[in-house]
């Protein structure tokens, strides 16, 4: 084989010849469009009014006036240099003044071709196609915050609202968060709320993007601050809310945010709140989101579709400073969400996932605001945390068999041996009458136990016992 040639397979042949038959035909189809645009016939005359009535007998009519003849416009430059595409990209200005010398490059369509692999069901293969993408001069200036670059081309007539590609200028500009760019889009007429083709606002993007300087920018040239995307239904709050941008909720909310929207699957921005705060690293981030909203109005025991409500989300992520303030505000302790979990469930199947997040102090908290018992069945998911553990006995009148300590590991079991072995000790025994009296205390209660313990005239140590704190001991 001759150092020259490469080996082609029959697939690979095939498939680059009907790639070639389609770009042959891609362009046959434009030529064709552009030569019916040229040759076009003009539009016919519009009859003409009927003549006026004459000053005098004989008087001659209204001479004829004759129409603009309206031709199709030429079809837009197209441009796939690259080199082309780099000098808007950097923001080479002595480049730019050279290019836009020519006039047709201010709104030319700047062309990429990607090539992708793509299934074709009627050859039953994978084949390398070419893939399109469209955008402008102004989008790719924009997008990389090349301020001069932007305003030479507005100077020179380039469209603020065109959208090659499914985005304007003003969006590109967003989510790089370029407020010098947006600015002076806005100032030549960009539409602040004129949306992406997957349907989200300037204003979506630039809170996805935490730009702070863009939001201000947006919401003083007239964007709406309840404008929901257009699948999703999420308001810029929940976009704040959800990414614990502090500083974009307290704009928002000062700008008439409303703090109750609720987006497609029916949830607030306090429920996207509780939900992103997933890492124990940023719960003081959320937490102050948190309280910002429910002191804006938010409703805590709001639920969405899946009736999940943001105490389920706050349990789940683990977050007891969350959880607690939920509860102070109202939040319900035993309410289920579509599948039957109350917030103790979903706390208690991610204990293993948190052993370091304290969850006994969730639990506790639960339990002092009406959580229902949990269920024997359950007590193995708190084998890694036995403080969770203790807590959760506590309420028992007595220990339930100990059949749920199988999944106990030996390195847990050395670490915590006096506890488990009490734990074993105890299955199945009454509880002592001190223990009993706290569960009368507790249950009559109620709900208001986290409350109504901190009036009794007992002491310090008697209320930490009612209120389930731990001391290591089972009795």
């Amino acid at each position: 084989m001759s150092k020259d040639t490469f080996p082609f397979t029959d697939t690979s042949l095939r498939s680059l010849r009907l790639e070639q038959e389609h770009q042959d035909w891609e362009n046959a189809r434009r030529a064709l469009a552009h030569r019916r645009a040229m040759t076009r016939a003009p539009l016919a005359p519009a009859p003409l009014p009927p003549p006026a009535p004459s000053a005098g007998r004989g008087a001659p009519g209204p001479g004829r006036r004759k129409l603009q003849e309206v031709r199709a416009p030429p079809p837009a430059v197209r441009c796939r240099d690259v080199a082309v595409h780099n000098t808007f990209m950097c923001g080479d200005m002595r480049g730019v003044y050279a290019l836009l010398k020519d006039p047709a490059m201010v709104n030319a369509l700047m062309e990429t071709v990607h090539e992708e692999m793509v299934w074709t069901p009627e050859m039953g293969m994978w084949t390398l196609t070419s893939k399109v993408r469209q955008t402008s001069a102004l989008r790719l200036a924009a997008s990389r915050g090349h301020v001069g670059c932007v305003e030479e081309l507005l100077f020179r007539g380039a469209e603020a609202d065109a959208d090659p590609g499914g985005r304007t200028a003003l969006q590109d500009a967003c989510v790089g968060g370029h407020a010098p760019c947006v600015r002076l889009l806005l100032n030549h007429g960009a539409a602040p709320d004129l949306m992406t083709a997957d349907g989200s606002a300037p204003l979506h993007l630039a809170a996805a993007a935490r730009a702070l300087g863009c939001c201000v920018l947006l919401l003083d040239g007239g964007a709406e601050v309840n404008l929901p995307t257009r699948d999703s239904r999420l308001t810029p709050l929940h976009l704040a809310a959800r990414a614990a941008t502090e500083e974009l909720a307290e704009l928002f909310l000062s700008r008439g945010a409303d703090v109750r929207a609720k987006n497609r699957e029916g949830e607030t921005p306090l429920n996207a709140a509780c939900a992103g705060a997933e890492r124990p690293a940023e719960a003081g981030r959320y937490l102050r989101v948190v309280q910002l909203l429910l002191g804006a109005g938010a409703e805590p025991f709001t639920a969405g579709r899946k009736l999940h409500t943001p105490l389920h989300n706050a349990c789940a992520n683990c977050s007891a400073r969350i959880a607690e303030r939920l509860l102070l505000r109202g939040a319900r302790a035993d309410v289920e969400n579509c599948a039957g979990y109350t917030p103790m469930d979903c706390l208690l199947q991610v204990v293993e996932d948190y052993p370091g997040q304290q969850p006994e102090v969730i639990a506790r908290s639960l339990l002092n605001h009406g959580a229902k018992l949990a269920s024997p069945k359950v007590l193995k998911y708190c084998l890694l945390s036995p403080a969770t553990l203790e807590v959760l006995l506590n309420t028992y009148t007595i220990i339930p068999p100990c059949g749920w300590m199988e999944a106990l590991s030996s390195d847990v079991y050395k670490e915590h041996q006096a506890f488990f072995d009490r734990v074993r000790r105890l299955s199945g025994q009454p509880r002592s009458l001190q223990h009993l009296c706290r569960g009368v205390v507790r249950h009559s209660l109620g709900a208001a136990c986290h409350s109504a313990v901190g009036r009794l005239p007992v002491p310090g140590t008697i209320q930490d016992y009612l209120l389930l704190c731990n001391d290591g001991t089972l009795r």
